[in-house]
């Protein structure tokens, strides 16, 4: 079983609809500092994600536990939809466990904090669907990022930030060639996820 229910894809260009796409407000000094690979390029690109601490605090005080920890580093984005989302945060894929990907994570959840929109920029928590987790407690390690304003999945996913550099780098990734499982036929890795301090 996946962590973001792939048939929630299946009608996203349909049912997409306008929505603000203001950056949500930032409640944290610090912010996540995520350098990526694409295929054989030498180049490392730059992303940055802001944190929303006010509205997701055990959500982000998780994340940056692992950012500490270096849990993301080697990690590969294992799906991808063109110009609506990509997704990470699986271990298995620091394996290339291709048959896995999806199904991974540190081994326990985190209680769901949904206050926040999908925004454009929006970073969310990946969780198992309601079937089998009515709590919609969010896996503790894999995240989405929406590429578009997504108002399909408010009020479903913890969105705990979002998205302040970067976003011509994920559009990218999101038009890589992908195989059957929306998985990018060339491998895109975070080389190094860090915190940084802001002013």
């Amino acid at each position: 079983m996946r962590f973001f229910p792939t048939s929630l894809f299946l009608g996203v260009v349909l049912f997409l609809t306008a929505c603000a796409t203001q950056p949500i407000s930032t409640s944290s000094s610090q912010v996540a500092v995520m350098l990526v690979r694409i295929g054989n390029q030498k180049e490392q690109r730059r992303v940055v994600i802001a944190f929303n601490e006010k509205a997701a605090p055990q959500t982000v005080a998780n994340f940056k536990q692992l950012v500490a920890r270096h849990y993301y580093n080697g990690l590969l984005f294992y799906r991808a939809f063109p110009h609506s989302l990509v997704q990470t945060g699986d271990p298995h894929t620091r394996y290339r466990e291709h048959d896995n990907s999806g199904t991974g994570g540190p081994g326990y959840t985190i209680p769901a904090e949904i206050r926040l929109p999908h925004i454009k920029g929006a970073v969310a928590a990946s969780r198992l669907p309601d079937k089998i987790n009515p709590l919609r407690a969010s896996n503790g390690s894999q995240f989405y990022i929406c590429l578009e304003p997504m108002p399909q999945l408010d009020g479903q996913y913890t969105v705990f930030g979002h998205v302040t550099e970067g976003m011509d780098v994920l559009e990218s990734m999101s038009l890589l060639p992908t195989n059957s499982n929306n998985f990018p036929v060339e491998k895109v890795v975070i080389t190094s996820l860090t915190l940084e301090s802001i002013l």
